[in-house]
Order: structure tokens, then sequence, then C-alpha cells
């Protein structure tokens, strides 16, 4: 495979200057009426990449126009040759964004396109909403319910053709958010989730989360739903720094004691004598396995050989490998049917039985396969975890499209993402960050750091001041960033939250395991103290407001970042990085440990500057950013303007920083 690798071009510093549209070959899918920097070169070069069946690995900065770009390139031709455009995102907010820059084209040339979201997202029916808490689940309670014929949402499909047959084409003219086709169906009784799979059908561009195409039972589900093959698609994936822990996560699986627990109790209650036995002596030797492995050590997690969680359940019942897989498929089979009768009885649809057998094979399918980590670890008492350490499986149908593009504001070095993600014949580009140097201000105190070793009162005590000291000099809202929870509450417990209160600034402090619901209150609370007095978010780097979050204007001047965010040596973090050094060699503890760290940093970091004309402050407590090896993964903006500082000097730059008058904030 050839790959073809170019050049970054200088940083952008100074006067940031639009391009007009002139005689602009792509101009026809492109709805505005001037080009930012780099964006033709951005769309010419994907358009040169889905024409030569290529991919296309991108890092450009936020506020680019990373989408509208990435879709000016790919449109034409995908429209010409009858490709269809799936653009892949992680969060529903960066969805959405997808769809307004579709509505923005469909002004100029008309284009459809659909966002997908989950069956709990659109389904109608008060079963699935109440009881379901999965897609798996959401998915076989929805055969069900219409296999049973009790979704009347469906059978009005049948009842009412022609005014479903009509909403597909009135949604096919422009595209939409699925709140308004939710509202649509709603009115006419309709399913809402059929609804959009049946615009999907015939859209140009469907709108989906990461999870469609890395899961591969997900994926199959997808495609055959859609009737198109891997070679009729040209792929967008957004905000791509995050793939390689989505596709580790989308190919491991848990399983707790409780479930098995459970599974037994279910069994008795359906009178499946066999299996309750079979789980039974299953969980005792599980019990025993977690006494010799596990209990008196101080650890959460042991890799295990996968043949040991077997060993007791056959020694006892004198089981073969044939034997032992016919029982599982029959778990997964009971499992089943015990699915169909709650749903006719309207209780919960799960089965304990058909998860614990549906593991277990999958579990028995791994044995032998270097690629996957087997461990036992305490999490909810006491699980089995399959953990996948390589996120290139999840990718492997990639070589079947027409093109991938993948593209994020922070993958550097881009050599590295594609190897790690095994992404063959592309090409790589590096867009420069459009930040002025005098709106960009990177210190780095040089007497503070998260360092093992070096952790004591003390230090937090220090690294308090520090960020006490920044918060009065920064205007408004300034974001902090710690390199863990762990790292957090050390600062808490050095009376943090208490010396800001002095302030005279609001303080919101991230809750770990918060839901979606809970933690969007909390970010729209903080953002709207930028019209006040300003205020304090205290969250961990590589958290979602550390990463999935857009703050613009005062709503976050400054970020103070606490630490590096270097997970902590635990098995499956060195299994990791034996892994890849077994498949990089010499590379191994640089793909596996330090680059997502410094990723997550740099993640943060950009939280401060979301367009040319923000002026924000980055201040890093932690002399190890200074080190060259650290600083090679830094963008060249922050390397450029990064100062070492101690306290008093902190206190003078920043004083000199906010003095000068702010450019482009509200």
């Amino acid at each position: 495979m050839s790959l073809l690798s170019f050049s970054s071009i200088p940083p952008t510093w100074g006067k940031v200057k639009s391009e007009p549209l002139k005689l602009f070959p792509m101009s026809e899918y492109f709805p505005y009426e001037s080009l930012r920097p780099h964006q033709r070169e951005f769309i010419e070069l994907v358009n040169e990449a889905v024409k030569n069946g290529e991919n296309a690995i991108i890092e450009a900065p936020t506020g680019f126009g990373k989408t509208v770009s990435v879709l000016a390139g790919i449109l034409p031709y995908a429209i010409e040759m009858g490709y269809k455009v799936l653009y892949l995102a992680r969060t529903h907010r960066q969805m959405d964004r997808v769809i307004e820059e579709l509505k923005a084209i469909n002004r100029k040339t008309p284009i459809s396109g659909v966002e997908l979201r989950s069956r709990k997202d659109l389904c109608l029916h008060s079963y699935l909403t109440q009881f379901t808490t999965d897609a798996y689940n959401a998915m076989v309670v929805c055969k069900n319910l219409k296999k049973l014929g009790k979704c009347p949402f469906y059978e009005n499909e049948k009842k009412k053709k022609t005014e479903f047959d009509e909403l597909i084409k009135f949604f096919l003219q422009e595209p939409s958010h699925p709140m308004e086709i939710l509202d649509y169906a709603q009115t006419l009784e309709l399913c809402p989730y059929d609804l959009t799979r049946r615009i999907a059908e015939k859209a140009n561009v469907i709108v989906a989360s990461y999870l469609y195409l890395l899961s591969p039972t997900i994926r199959e589900n997808f495609l055959s739903s859609l009737d198109i093959d891997y070679s009729d698609l040209i792929v967008v994936f957004d905000e791509a720094h995050n793939l390689p822990d989505q596709a580790i996560s989308a190919l491991s699986d848990r399983l707790s004691i409780h479930t098995v627990n459970r599974a037994i109790k279910e069994a008795d209650e359906y009178r499946e004598h066999e299996i309750a036995n079979f789980l039974s002596i299953f969980g005792k030797g599980l019990e025993m396995l977690y006494e010799e492995k596990l209990r008196e050590r101080d650890v959460h997690e042991v890799p295990i050989q996968p043949e040991l969680v077997f060993a007791h359940v056959v020694d006892i019942l004198n089981l073969d490998g044939r034997y032992l897989v016919k029982t599982l498929n029959e778990m997964v089979a009971v499992g089943d049917s015990i699915r169909e009768d709650k749903i006719e009885k309207g209780k919960p649809p799960r089965s304990y039985i058909g998860r614990v057998g549906e593991f277990l094979l999958f579990w028995l399918s791994l044995i032998g396969r270097e690629d996957y980590l087997f461990l036992m670890s305490r999490d909810k008492g006491l699980s089995l975890e399959l953990v996948a350490l390589d996120p290139s499986k999840a990718l492997s149908f990639v070589k079947n499209v027409q093109s991938a593009i993948f593209m994020s504001g922070t993958l550097t070095p881009l050599e590295a993402f594609r190897d790690v993600m095994g992404i063959e014949n592309a090409k790589l580009k590096k867009f420069p960050r459009m930040v002025k140097r005098e709106n960009a201000q990177v210190l780095v105190a040089k007497d503070v750091s998260t360092r093992g070793e070096e952790r004591s009162m003390e230090v937090y005590k220090r690294m308090v001041d520090y960020i006490v000291e920044a918060v009065k000099l920064i205007p408004k809202n300034v974001g902090v960033f710690t390199a863990s929870y762990e790292v957090l509450q050390g600062l808490l417990s050095a009376n943090l939250e208490v010396r800001l209160e002095g302030t005279g600034k609001a303080i919101f402090i991230e809750k770990q395991g918060a839901t979606s619901q809970e933690n969007d209150l909390l970010v729209a609370k903080f953002k709207a103290h930028a019209r006040g007095k300003g205020a304090v978010l205290l969250g961990v780097m590589g958290g979602r407001n550390s990463e999935g979050q857009d703050y613009s204007g005062d709503e976050m001047n400054g970020v103070i970042l606490v630490g590096i965010p270097y997970a902590r040596p635990t098995p499956r973090v060195q299994a990791q990085i034996r892994y890849f050094e077994r498949k990089f060699p010499g590379k191994g503890r640089y793909y596996g440990y330090y680059l997502p760290a410094h990723r997550k940093l740099v993640q943060a970091a950009g939280r401060v500057h979301r367009s040319a004309e923000e002026k924000g402050s980055i201040i890093v407590l932690d002399y190890r950013l200074l080190w060259k090896g650290i600083k090679k993964d830094l963008p060249d903006w922050m390397r450029e303007t990064m100062r070492p500082v101690d306290l008093g000097r902190m206190r003078l730059y920043l004083r000199r920083f906010w003095q000068q008058p702010l450019r482009g904030k509200a």
C-alpha cells in the first residue's frame, strides 16, 4: 500500500484572513460566502482521497470548520457516484452539528441527511423506554414486541402506509434533527425509529454514533438493515482522537458475580434445574478462584488463565469441551425464550441466563488470542473481564470501504495514530492552529509535579497557591482539570475549595459517575456565570468536560492543568504496553502509555481557544511538560508560547497578558 505523507504548515500567527469562493470547484456543497484559511486545501485533499479510494488522517484545529469542509470535499464525488456517506461522532452534540451544516448546504444545493439515535431515544412504546437499559436489550424487545403484535406504532406503518411514505419523502427534502422526526411520528402515531431507518435507506448522508461501526454485532445488523455493502460507503470519523479508547471499549466485555447469582435464581424460577446446577457450581468455582488469586492481595485486578474459570465446573460435572459449549448455547436459547415470556407478561425483558451464556461463549472463543487480556477484578464484588488490547481490530472493515476520513484537533503524531488504528493507504495532513501569538499564553510551573514519589500535602498546598492566584488574575471563567480524581481529591484536602471561595467566583465540581443530564446542568450553570463575576470548574483530564464541551467567549478564559494524566500501571495498562511492543518494537510504552496521556492534556488545553480571535491562558502545574520527550507531542502553538514560571513569575505574566485589550471575547 502506498503511504502519502504531507508536511505540516507553519503556525498561523498574526492576521487571519478569509478567502473568497471565486471559482472554487467544490463550492456547490460549500454553503458560506468565503473560505477560512486552509479550508480550500483541506477540501481538495479530502476530494482527492475519496476519488482515489484512499484514506486520510487529518489534524485541524477547533474553529477551522472541519465538518463543513469534509462534507464539501466528499459530497460532489459521493453524489455523482452514488456512495452513501456515513458520518460518525461520539456525542449527540457533535452529531447535531453535522445536521446543522447539512441544513446550510441544502439551502444552496439539495442534499438529504438523517441522524440516527438509539431505539430508546426514538421509541414511543412505554414498555421499551421503561424497561430497557442498553442497545442490545432494546433491539430484542423491539423485535419481540413487533413479533407479538404488541407495538401499535409498528402496526400503524401498515395501516397508515400512505402517511408513512409521505413522511419519508418529506424528510428526504431537508436534513432533520431526530426530535423533528419524533414530533411528526408522534402526531401520526408512527414508529420514529423505523421512520428514521427508512429515511436512512435513501439519504445521502447518515450521521451516527461510533458504535454503529465499531461494534461488530451492531455493524453487521446495521449494514444488513440498510441493504448496503462496505464498498458503498465513504466514512468520516470525527473527533478521531477518541477512537482508540472507544474501539477498546466496543470490543471488551465484563460479567459480575451478581449476574451469575441472578441467573441461578432465574433458572430456579423457570425450572431450568440443569442450568441452575451448572451455574451454582460455576459460581462456586469463581469464588474459589477469587480466594486464591485476589482476596488477600492489595490490588484491584489480576490476569488469570482463561481456562481456570471453568476448571471447577468441568471437574465436578466431568464435562468435556463439546458438552460445555452445548450447555452455554442452551443457556443462550433459554435466555431468548425467557425474554419473550417476560415481554408477554409486561415484565423487564432481561435474561441473566442468556447474558451469562453469551459472555462465557465469547470468553471461550478468545482463548489463545494474544490481543485479549483475561482479568478477574473486584468490580461489583467480583467480575470477569475481557479486555481488548488492539483497537485496530475494530476497524478491520475500513479496507473494504471506498474511503475513510479520520479527523480531529489532536492526532499528533499522525503516524502513531495510523499505526495504532491500523489504517493503510492513508494520506497524512496536519493543519496549523489559528491562534494569534498575542492571544496565546502557556505557562509551566517549574517547581511542582504530580509524579507519584513527589505527591505530598506540601506539594498540593503549593499547587493550590498557583490555582488560587491564577483564578484571581484570569477574568471570568476558569477550568481546573487534574490528572485524576485522586489528584483532585488531594487538592480539595489541601483546602482548594475554601481558598477558591475567597476569589468571589462560584465553584463547580465535576461529579464522578454523574449522569449526562446532571453533568449538562452543572456545565450550563458554570457557563452562565461568564455573564457575571465568573466561576471555576473543577474536573479531570480525559473527562467529558475537558474534551466533549465547547466553551466560547468568557465561558473559559483559562485552564489550569494539574499534572499529566498518565494511567496507573495496572495489569491492563501493562498488557497494552507489552502487546504494542510486540506489534511495534521499541514503541510499546510510547503508544500504550505516554501518548494517550499527552493527547488528553492537549485536548484539555484546547478548551481555551475555540477560534482564532479568542484570548486565553493555559497554566500547567507539572514541570515534566518542559521535557523534550513530552514537548514533541504538543501542538506548535503550545511549544512556541511556553514559558517556565514560579509563582511570582506566573503572577507577573498573567497581569501583563490580561491588561492587554481583549479580542473576540463576548
